[in-house]
C-alpha cells in the first residue's frame, strides 16, 4: 500500500515545482487549472508569485544566512515576501501538492490512504472527494485571508513529550503539534513564546523557533471558528472515497467528521497529531511525501527507522537539485520497494543474506536496496557479516566487497558470482553508504542529523557532547557568543555551540564538498545562526589539493600521510579495545584479523581542489569585532590556520581550542605562540589518542592582562 503524505505551510519556497511545471504536462495542466480557479479569489495569477521572474540556467548558490533569516540584510526578496503571505502561500502550497498528486496518478501511483499535515489535510480531503477542487480552493483561499488578517503570533519546536510540555504552557500558549514522542510544537503570542523559550533553554531543553507569521493550531485562531464553519457550511461536503488520517484525532477520518462544517473549524484550533497519525498508519505501508521539502519524510523516518519505506518527491529548499531529478529518483525507489515487498520475489541468496543481516542489525526487515551502513552497520559489524557470509555460503567475501556492494541485492549478486566462479565486477563507491541519499541518524540526546557514517558520527558525538572536549579547562560558550568552527565536518560542533547557549553566532569552515553538503543540511534543519564558508582556513588566499576519505572523513587532510593516518587509526582501535568490555573482545579479535584490509578500505581517497581563505580575510568581510571561541580541527593544517590570523585580530579572540599533531615539536611551538598573544595555555592528550601524535590545546585569555 502507498500512503500519500501532504506537508503544511513552512515547507513551501519560491520556485517550488518549477522544474516539474517545465518538464511534465500533467503537472503543468493541473497547476494551470488551480491558478485559473484561484485568480478571482486572490486577485492575481498564482504562477507569477510562485515562480521567480527569471529562471537561472544553473541552480543558484546557497545563501544560507538569508534562507535561515540570519542576514543583516532583509531576509526575503520581494518575490519571497509576496509568496510568504499566508493568503498566497496556503493556496500555492495546495496547488503544487494537488498537481503533484495528479502527476503521480498519471504514472499509476494512486494513494490507498493519505495523511496531511495542517493545510495538507485539505489536499487529502479534496483527493478523497470530500470537496471538489473548486470548493477546496475557495475554502483554502478564504480561510487563508481570515488568518492573514488575524493577530500575528509565534511558534516554537520543543524536544519534550506532550505530557511534560502540557504543564508548562499556562493559559496563553497552546500545544500546536505533536510530531514525535519527544517532539512538540507550541504556539501563541510572541512575548509568551519568548518567555517559554528562555525558561526551557535555561533548563537544558532543546528548543528551536519555527519560522511562522501566525500561531497556527492555537487558541489565537479561535476568533475565526464561526467564520470558517460558515465557509464550510456553504460548500458541498461528501463522505471520503479514500481513507485519510485526521490531524484532530490522529486516527482515520469518519464520514460524520468529513461532512461536518464544524470539523474544519475544529481542525483550525486543534493540535496536529501527526505522531499519532503515523502510528495509526503502521509500518507496512510505503509513505510517499507528495509536496515540497522533506519534513514529513524526516518525521516518518524518525518514527519508523531508516530504510522503512519512506520516499520524498521533491527537494529540500536548500538543495540545488532539479525537482525532476528528485522525482525520478522517488519513482525508482517506489517501484523498487513495490517489487521487493514480496518475499516470494527475492532470490534464495537474497533471502538467506537478509536473514544474516537481521541477526546483526537493529531492524526486523531488510529492504534489498538499502545500504548496510544506513541501517546500523559499521566496521565491526561488516567484519562479522563477512565471516558469517563465508560460513553460510562457502565463499570468501572480502571486507572491501562488503563496503563496495552494501545492499542485499548487490551483495547477493557478488555471492552468486563467487559461487559460480564468475568474475565479480567492481563498483566504484563514493561513500560508506554507497548511495546518493545520505542517511539520517538520531544522536543519543535526541537530535537528528544527516551524516556520512554511523560509527564516525557516534565517535564525534561522544567527543563533543558527552566528553565535552571543547568545553573543558575553563572554555565556555555564553549567550550571544560568536564562535568560529574551523574544520566543520558534518557540523556537530556547530550544533553544540548553537545549543550550548542562546543567540550564538557561528562561522564554520569546511572545504570538502560532501561534508559541506551535510553541514548545510544540518545547520538548516536545526535553525542554526551560522555563516558557512566552503573553504579551508589557511595563511593565504588560494587553492590546494584536499584528500577526502569518505569512510574516514575526520582524517581527511590537505597534508595526507597514509602511513601516519593508518597508524593513528590502528592505535585508536587498540585503545578502544583496551577500554572496552569483555563482551567486545570477540568482535575486536575478528576486526584485528582483517585490520589491514580495513585500513585499505577506510583510506580509499577522493581528491578535491579546495579553496583556501585566511581567517582574518573572513573576519574583515563579516565585520567580526569579537570572537569568543575558535575551535580548530584540521588534520595537520593548524599552523597555517594560526598564521592566517593578522596581528590586529589577535586581541579580538578570547578562547581557542585546537587539535594539534605533534610533529617537529609543533605542540610546544603553538603553546609558546599562544602564550605570547596573552593566553593561558594547557596541552593534553586524551586517553583515546594515547600512542598517537594527536593533542588538544586549550587557550583562554587573561582579560585583565
Amino acid at each position: 500500500m502507498t500512503v500519500f503524505m501532504f506537508p503544511g505551510l513552512g515547507d513551501h519556497y519560491l520556485d517550488m515545482g518549477r522544474d516539474l511545471y517545465r518538464d511534465h504536462p500533467v503537472f503543468r495542466a493541473e497547476l494551470d487549472r488551480c491558478a485559473d480557479l484561484l485568480e478571482p479569489e486572490l486577485g492575481l495569477d498564482l504562477r507569477t508569485v510562485l515562480f521567480s521572474e527569471e529562471q537561472q540556467e544553473n541552480a543558484p548558490e546557497l545563501d544560507l544566512r538569508r534562507m535561515l533569516g540570519r542576514d543583516t540584510q532583509p531576509e526575503e526578496s520581494e518575490q519571497e515576501r509576496r509568496l510568504n503571505r499566508t493568503e498566497v502561500a496556503q493556496p500555492a502550497l495546495f496547488a503544487v501538492e494537488y498537481a503533484l498528486a495528479k502527476l503521480w496518478a498519471s504514472w499509476g501511483v494512486e494513494p490507498e490512504a493519505m495523511i496531511g499535515y495542517s493545510l495538507g489535510e485539505y489536499v487529502a480531503a479534496c483527493l478523497a472527494g470530500v470537496l471538489s477542487l473548486e470548493d477546496s480552493l475557495t475554502l483554502v483561499a478564504r480561510r487563508a485571508k481570515l488568518i492573514e488578517a488575524a493577530p500575528t503570533g509565534r511558534m516554537l519546536a520543543v524536544m519534550l513529550s506532550e505530557e511534560k510540555l502540557s504543564g508548562l504552557l499556562g493559559e496563553s500558549l497552546s500545544l500546536s503539534a505533536v510530531n514525535g514522542p519527544e517532539f512538540c510544537v507550541v504556539a501563541g503570542p510572541a512575548e509568551d513564546i519568548q518567555e517559554l523559550q528562555e525558561r526551557l533553554r535555561a533548563e537544558g531543553v532543546v528548543v528551536r523557533p519555527v519560522r511562522s507569521t501566525h500561531a497556527f493550531h492555537s487558541a489565537m485562531m479561535r476568533p475565526l471558528v464561526e467564520q470558517v464553519t460558515a465557509l464550510a457550511a456553504g460548500l458541498t461536503l461528501n463522505a471520503p472515497k479514500i481513507p485519510y488520517v485526521s490531524n484532530v484525532t490522529g486516527t482515520w477520518i469518519t464520514d460524520a467528521q468529513a461532512t461536518d462544517p464544524g470539523y474544519f473549524a475544529q481542525h483550525l484550533v486543534s493540535p496536529v497529531r501527526f505522531s499519532d497519525g503515523l502510528r495509526e498508519l503502521g509500518t507496512e505501508r510505503t509513505l510517499l511525501e507528495a509536496g515540497p521539502g522533506q519534513t514529513l519524510s524526516s518525521l516518518a523516518t524518525g518514527a519508523r527507522g531508516t530504510g522503512a519505506g519512506v520516499v520524498a518527491s521533491m527537494r529540500h529548499p536548500l538543495e540545488r537539485r532539479d525537482d525532476t531529478e528528485v522525482l525520478r529518483e522517488a519513482l525508482a525507489k517506489l517501484n523498487g520497494e513495490k517489487s521487493d515487498s514480496s518475499d516470494a520475489e527475492l532470490s534464495d541468496t537474497e533471502r538467506a543474506l537478509a536473514e544474516l543481516w537481521v541477526k546483526l542489525l537493529p531492524v526486523d526487515e531488510i529492504p534489498v536496496d538499502v545500504s548496510f551502513f544506513e541501517i546500523g552497520g559499521n566496521s565491526l559489524l561488516a567484519t562479522r557479516l563477512m565471516l558469517r557470509v563465508s560460513r553460510a555460503f562457502g565463499v570468501d567475501l572480502t571486507l572491501r566487497q562488503v563496503y563496495e556492494t552494501p545492499t542485499v541485492a548487490k551483495m547477493a549478486a557478488v555471492i552468486d558470482a563467487l559461487r559460480s566462479g564468475q568474475e565479480v565486477v567492481k563498483e566504484a563507491a563514493t561513500s560508506e553508504t554507497g548511495s546518493a541519499e545520505r542517511p539520517r541518524f538520531q544522536l543519543p540526546n535526541g537530535l537528528w542529523v544527516t551524516h556520512q557514517n554511523e560509527a564516525e558520527t557516534k565517535h564525534f558525538y561522544e567527543d563533543i557532547f558527552d566528553h565535552r572536549t571543547y568545553a573543558k579547562h575553563g572554555i565556555t560558550i555564553e549567550d550571544g557568543a560568536t564562535v568560529v568552527d574551523v574544520g566543520g565536518n558534518i557540523g556537530l560542533f556547530t550544533l553544540f555551540a548553537h545549543y550550548e547557549a542562546k543567540d550564538v553566532k557561528v562561522f564554520t569552515f569546511e572545504p570538502a564538498p560532501p561534508m559541506f553538503e551535510l553541514l548545510s543540511r544540518n545547520v538548516a534543519d536545526h535553525g542554526v545562526n551560522a555563516t558557512l564558508i566552503h573553504a579551508g582556513a589557511s595563511d593565504a588566499e588560494g587553492t590546494a589539493e584536499f584528500t577526502f576519505y569518505p569512510r574516514s572523513s575526520g582524517m581527511s587532510s590537505f597534508h595526507p600521510d597514509e602511513a601516519e593516518e593508518k597508524h593513528n587509526l590502528r592505535t585508536i582501535i587498540a585503545n578502544q579495545r583496551e577500554a572496552g568490555d569483555e563482551s567486545d573482545a570477540e568482535e575486536f579479535e575478528e576486526l584485528a584479523a582483517h585490520a589491514e584490509e580495513l585500513m585499505d578500505v577506510r583510506f580509499e581517497a577522493i581528491p578535491f581542489t579546495a579553496t583556501l581563505r585566511p581567517l582574518s580575510a573572513v573576519i574583515r568581510e563579516q565585520g567580526i569585532e569579537r570572537i569568543d571561541l575558535i575551535k580548530i580541527d584540521v588534520q595537520k593544517s593548524e599552523q597555517q590556520v594560526i598564521d592566517g590570523i593578522a596581528d590586529e585580530d589577535w586581541p579580538k579572540i578570547r578562547q581557542m581550542v585546537l587539535e594539534a599533531h605533534d610533529g617537529d615539536g609543533r605542540v610546544a611551538h603553538l603553546t609558546e605562540l599562544l602564550r605570547g598573544h596573552g593566553f593561558t595555555v594547557l596541552a593534553e592528550q586524551d586517553e583515546l589518542y594515547r600512542g598517537t601524535d594527536i593533542f588538544n590545546i586549550y587557550a583562554t585569555r587573561n582579560e585583565a592582562k
